[in-house]
């Protein structure tokens, strides 16, 4: 019984430290969202282009974390532990796809050429209805990580 217990904090021990650095990323993700999002002047289109693509590689990378880590992570320990989280997890992974596919056509806009200052006035429409996926999107991870994650954690501290 102590080796299962040693077992457990080895093996998700380390999935805190996973959480911790992808909710660093999405404080960054946020910081490039806020920046953008005050701009007020919309003929520095070069500028501007530059923070969406910034943006928006900040923005992929933390999708990508989320489903290719931290979700695969949450859906294991919730499968080592059996205590209702991967009914909770089916029933919020869909959700989080759509906002990752919102994610992603926003991303699929830059093209990587020039904008027109018509186009960053479109962008910064599309910004707003980005921010608003983003905030449910965070509200559902929280939830995941509380309910998948957190729960388990003194189960995990236990087998120190």
């Amino acid at each position: 019984m102590l080796d299962n217990c040693r077992n457990a904090r080895e093996r998700w021990g380390g999935v805190s430290e996973l959480i911790d650095r992808w909710l660093k990323e999405r404080q960054e993700l946020l910081v490039h969202y806020c920046d953008l999002s005050g701009a007020t002047d919309y003929s520095q289109t070069e500028a501007l282009r530059e923070k969406f693509v910034r943006l928006c590689e900040v923005l992929v990378d933390y999708v990508s974390a989320g489903h290719f880590e931290i979700y695969e992570q949450l859906v294991q320990e919730a499968r080592e532990f059996n205590d209702g989280g991967l009914e909770l997890a089916a029933r919020l992974y869909p959700k989080i796809e759509q906002t990752t596919e919102t994610a992603l056509n926003f991303n699929d806009r830059l093209n990587g050429q020039s904008l027109t200052e018509s186009e960053v006035r479109e962008l910064f429409q599309q910004l707003s209805e980005l921010g608003e996926t983003l905030e449910s999107r965070f509200e559902m991870e929280d939830y995941l990580i509380e309910h998948l994650h957190n729960a388990h954690a003194d189960k995990v501290m236990s087998s120190a």
